[in-house]
């Protein structure tokens, strides 16, 4: 099972990553099992991925259920809190 997972904003900075594809193999993850596998990347991907306002979309649509189970082929997003004015 592959997925594309894309980073914006202060999380792309963070983590000096754009985007990249995730081979998870065939078993079904929920998105808190993908966001803690990618927490183990190192101490930068720690930081964002323990901060509990960062925000996620799965396949362009706002999610916030960690229990969520992830497809083949879906795209994640991860960025920070928008604020406008």
């Amino acid at each position: 099972m592959i997925i594309d997972v894309l980073f914006f904003a202060a999380v792309r900075e963070s983590l000096d990553c754009p985007q990249l594809q995730l081979e998870l193999g065939d078993e079904q993850q929920t998105l808190l099992q993908i966001k803690q596998q990618l927490a183990q990347r190192g101490e930068a991907w720690q930081k964002v991925f323990n901060d509990r306002n960062l925000m996620q979309a799965v396949n362009q649509v706002m999610v916030n259920d960690d229990s969520l189970v992830i497809n083949s082929g879906d795209t994640l997003a991860f960025f920070p809190p928008v604020t406008g004015g």
